[in-house]
């Protein structure tokens, strides 16, 4: 009785063994960039071993693409397959100021950094990183380190592009792009945990007709204050700019130090609507800025908005070509302003429930 017994134990947990393996999650394909002959040392250009390692993954039909820690130069562009990963060792946003303040990390100290030194003075040129169907950037620090941090600075394509359908960028600082993320002409793009100080353009929507959404991005003068650039940036910078784009909800965001913190436009592609909450914007000349918006509404809720810089600061600025509608519920104003809000155009705009200091 007792053998059988040992027996049947033994019997069923070598069974369930078993079906555990055969039930398990099989390992995903992963593929290190210093197999295919990158070397992380900040001097040897990258570019083509890191292509060459996406274009493996993609070929296998999807995989993850492991940036180890180190510096990564690229002189040219990279183009992320569909269903391919490019990810670094960060699972969460790092903070890399210590090029404005001494003493804290550099982005060159730790971590899987990319140095983007190519296409200078070349803004439209191809964007640094493009995003295709189902492909994600993770985990990464890109820097500029050829940008000075007290000048006029130097124009560079995009950082990120996002094409095809649900393109996603996660967990990444851009430390100091002069634009940052063009999400535009894809569907459904995540933009997820994204931190850094882009100096001309933070993110760009426009043509999106299937839902985008965009989370907790934190704008701040991280790598330079130096009253040059920052001057040049109060000026011409702009946070966040949306086009057409349907559905747009952004959640969790905030800028500061900009000329516009959130520009709404229309475009040959046309105009947004969405939900906008939880969003922030500090020391912008312009909060919010509205040329124009869908008739069916821009709903901003939980919304703090601070402007003080400049000749004439003002928290809402809503143009005489507007035509459709904007609602501000449950939002703070505050700030040595001109004024709050200055109201144009024949569209609908609502204030309800918002604090007036």
């Amino acid at each position: 009785m007792r053998k059988s017994l040992a027996f049947g134990l033994v019997f069923a947990a070598t069974i369930g063994v078993l079906c555990g393996a055969e039930y398990s999650q099989p390992a995903r394909n992963v593929f290190d960039v210093r197999d295919f002959g990158a070397k992380g040392d900040g001097q040897t250009d990258a570019t083509a071993a890191i292509q060459a390692a996406l274009d493996a993954a993609g070929k296998a039909r999807g995989g993850v693409v492991h940036v180890p820690q180190g510096n990564w130069l690229i002189r040219g562009s990279l183009n992320v397959p569909q269903g391919v990963t490019l990810r670094g060792i960060w699972e969460s946003v790092p903070a890399h100021n210590g090029i404005r303040d001494r003493g804290l990390p550099k982005p060159t100290d730790d971590g899987s950094t990319l140095l983007a030194v190519g296409n200078a003075g070349k803004e439209d040129a191809p964007p640094l990183i493009t995003l295709n169907t189902n492909s994600t950037l993770k985990g990464l620090v890109i820097y500029y380190p050829e940008q000075k941090e007290n000048d006029v600075p130097v124009p560079y394509p995009w950082t990120v592009a996002m094409r095809g359908k649900n393109p996603a960028v996660l967990d990444c600082e851009l430390l100091n792009p002069y634009n940052a993320i063009d999400a535009t002409h894809n569907e459904r793009h995540l933009i997820r945990n994204v931190h850094g100080q882009p100096l001309r353009r933070g993110i760009l929507v426009d043509a999106i007709y299937d839902i985008g959404r965009i989370e907790n991005v934190h704008f701040n003068p991280w790598w330079s204050l130096r009253p040059r650039l920052r001057a040049w940036q109060m000026e011409n910078g702009e946070a966040f700019i949306f086009g057409r784009s349907d559905w747009q909800y952004v959640l969790n965001t905030f800028c500061f130090g900009y000329r516009v913190g959130y520009k709404f436009v229309q475009t040959k592609n046309g105009v947004c609507n969405g939900n906008f909450l939880g969003i922030g914007a500090d020391d912008c000349q312009r909060a919010v800025l509205v040329e124009q918006s869908a008739p069916y509404g821009l709903l901003i809720t939980n919304g703090q908005f601070v402007s003080f810089s400049g000749p004439d600061p003002t928290m809402v600025e809503i143009a005489a070509t507007h035509s459709g509608t904007v609602r501000f519920t449950n939002c703070s104003f505050w700030g040595p302003c001109q004024q709050i809000a200055r109201i144009a155009g024949s569209g609908t705009v609502g204030f309800s429930d918002c604090t007036f200091v």
